[in-house]
């Protein structure tokens, strides 16, 4: 008899194929809409992105590890994870090359007005455009030094910027020049030219970048948030995005997800939106597999595993 282990996602016969020999009895179900049935009741192990609204875990008495498919946690019910103390790990680092290349192109489109050409573009325009700008020189202020962050840290360090970084304790990381702590937050956001929000989203982290944050930026500061919506205040964005203070923003996730056709963040013509795509590339559906494969053959050979989250900490 295999550890019961439920997913949420099929990977493909072959994939699926090799989990088993590993020594799982596999079940597999489609993640929307998902509920708990009699079958699911001694699972030990699930593998899955976001099924808990249908789906209560707090039935399945034997689950002991919840791999996820994504980065941020804050999805899970950490009432009944604390409860009934479910290890949890998550894909960091899986989407952190395609990310870490968005934040790069952004950056270079803000700076070149590509938005602008674009709508030129097709409007059949051909105008000159004077305001463009240069990377180089600048100082670009990331709000979290993980992965996602050091991938495009990596990227830059060839454009002749002078790269800052924010964690916990101002600890050095490689492909930084320097880096502040959290409490320290406001005297690194000074001297950011562009200020890169990949910081996972915690209770703590909840409108970290508030109005008091934005009114420590220089003004005509570039801003991009790739990590989730609500560690910017999206009120506060706004108003300073209409004051001048923010040049250019590139959202790629919002307060409020998808985002209303009512908000005011369509229409800023210095800002752009993207529907949380920044992660998407040809490639992270292997790179989630090998990971996962890799944890299981862990859980079951009784080695830690790789990835694991704090759940009190929220990282």
């Amino acid at each position: 008899m295999g550890i019961k282990l439920l997913c949420t996602r099929n990977f493909g016969d072959k994939n699926i194929d090799n989990i088993r020999k590993l020594g799982y009895d596999v079940n597999i179900v489609r993640e929307k809409g998902a509920h708990y049935t009699e079958n699911m009741k001694d699972t030990e192990v699930l593998l899955c992105y976001d099924p808990f609204d249908t789906l209560d875990i707090n039935n399945m008495k034997k689950l002991k590890w919840i791999q996820l498919f994504s980065v941020g946690i804050d999805q899970l019910p950490m009432d009944v994870v604390r409860k009934n103390n479910i290890l949890i790990t998550n894909n960091k680092g899986g989407y952190s090359i395609p990310m870490g290349e968005w934040i790069m192109l952004k950056i270079l489109e803000m700076l070149k007005h590509s938005k602008k050409l674009y709508k030129n573009q097709q409007e059949k325009l051909w105008k000159m455009d004077t305001g463009i700008l240069e990377l180089y020189g600048r100082t670009v202020g990331f709000i979290g030094t993980g992965s996602i962050a050091t991938e495009a840290a990596r990227r830059l360090t060839g454009f002749g910027v002078k790269i800052l970084g924010l964690n916990t304790r101002g600890r050095e990381v490689p492909y930084f020049n320097r880096c502040f702590s959290t409490e320290n937050m406001n005297d690194m956001l000074k001297l950011c030219d562009i200020v890169v929000i990949t910081i996972p989203y915690t209770k703590k982290t909840w409108h970290l970048i508030d109005n008091t944050a934005f009114e420590a930026m220089k003004n005509g500061v570039y801003v991009v948030n790739t990590a989730r919506g609500s560690i910017m205040d999206e009120g506060a964005f706004i108003e300073n995005v209409k004051n001048g203070k923010i040049a250019g923003a590139a959202l790629d996730v919002v307060e409020k997800e998808p985002l209303d056709v009512e908000s005011p963040l369509w229409e800023f013509e210095n800002v752009i939106i993207t529907p949380h795509n920044s992660w998407i590339s040809e490639k992270v559906d292997a790179r989630r597999f090998d990971m996962m494969y890799d944890n299981l053959k862990r859980y079951v050979s009784g080695n830690k595993l790789n990835n694991i989250v704090n759940i009190y900490k929220g990282y």
